[in-house]
């Protein structure tokens, strides 16, 4: 079991405390560095790992560090603390950005991100709340993710804690039929603590999503399942922190983030090959400069 890295978690607080507190000149480039810097991590330990799903670690990027930096009311050196937001990755195969957003929070050391996918690594490939601190529950399976998040949206309100559930789906995880049955419960219940956000850069595995069972029109169904709906640039922090404001409706709130798959290296950006290609040394070159 991995432990709290005690230095990271005080730098981490520098670094909310300072975006906290900027404008936002100011806040847009604290964010931009630090996801940058997770971009750059992310890239080392695929290509380290000789496997990984760069193409969405790299488009959930911007969403995660949003979450951590500016929005999530955790405290990294007690994981488990009552009433805490909770963060639910359900397209876990993206576990690498994670990883580094928990340990750039200071979770667990950033040492261990070299470990990833070796064997008997806590960091493997999808993640497990059993090794991982802050992971609040293994993902891994589609559409499995949003409901766990439902079930812990209706846990908080029995317990009045004040405490905010936020879960990522993929575009193509929506395919899932649990994720609707959650969808319809989340509303059933008026879980406006809980904002389900897709990460919408329009590619799965093999193909693109609208080319292998189509979701649009995706607004005018989250709306019919009873949810208050945001779509925003899923790279624009100001856009990210609008959506992710508490609910005005009384509502459970949608979000779809409209991302690039890859974003931030100009050859993996929109390429349905990267879903989970790993780049040759080259690559990984050419990517550290655009990422520098």
């Amino acid at each position: 079991m991995l432990t709290t890295d005690t230095r990271q978690v005080e730098q981490w607080r520098e670094l909310t405390s300072a975006v906290a507190g900027a404008d936002a000149v100011e806040r847009d480039a604290l964010l931009t560095d630090r996801a940058k810097a997770t971009r750059r991590e992310i890239i080392k330990m695929i290509d380290k790992a000789g496997q990984g799903h760069i193409g969405g670690d790299l488009s959930v990027t911007d969403i995660l560090t949003v979450l951590y930096n500016a929005v999530l009311r955790i405290d990294p050196a007690t994981p488990d603390l009552e009433g805490r937001d909770r963060f639910i990755l359900s397209k876990g195969h993206c576990a690498a950005a994670l990883y580094v957003t928990l340990a750039s929070a200071g979770y667990f050391p950033a040492s261990a991100l070299s470990t990833f996918m070796d064997a008997d690594s806590a960091l493997n490939g999808h993640p497990n709340r059993n090794k991982v601190p802050g992971v609040e529950t293994n993902t891994g399976p589609l559409g499995h993710g949003l409901p766990v998040a439902v079930g812990q949206a209706l846990a908080a309100k029995l317990a009045g804690n004040g405490a905010r559930v936020f879960a990522v789906m993929g575009d193509g995880e929506m395919q899932e039929g649990s994720n609707w049955e959650a969808l319809m419960t989340a509303a059933h219940y008026g879980l406006d603590n809980l904002t389900a956000i897709v990460d919408r850069n329009r590619l799965q595995q093999g193909a693109r999503t609208e080319d292998t069972s189509s979701l649009d029109p995706l607004d005018e169904k989250l709306l019919a399942f009873g949810f208050e709906l945001r779509s925003v640039d899923g790279h624009d922090y100001d856009q990210l922190l609008g959506a992710f404001a508490p609910s005005s409706t009384g509502k459970p709130v949608a979000v779809i983030a409209n991302t690039i798959k890859g974003k931030g290296v100009s050859f993996i950006e929109d390429r349905v090959e990267w879903h989970h290609k790993v780049p040759s040394a080259e690559q990984v070159a050419l990517a550290m400069e655009e990422l520098a």
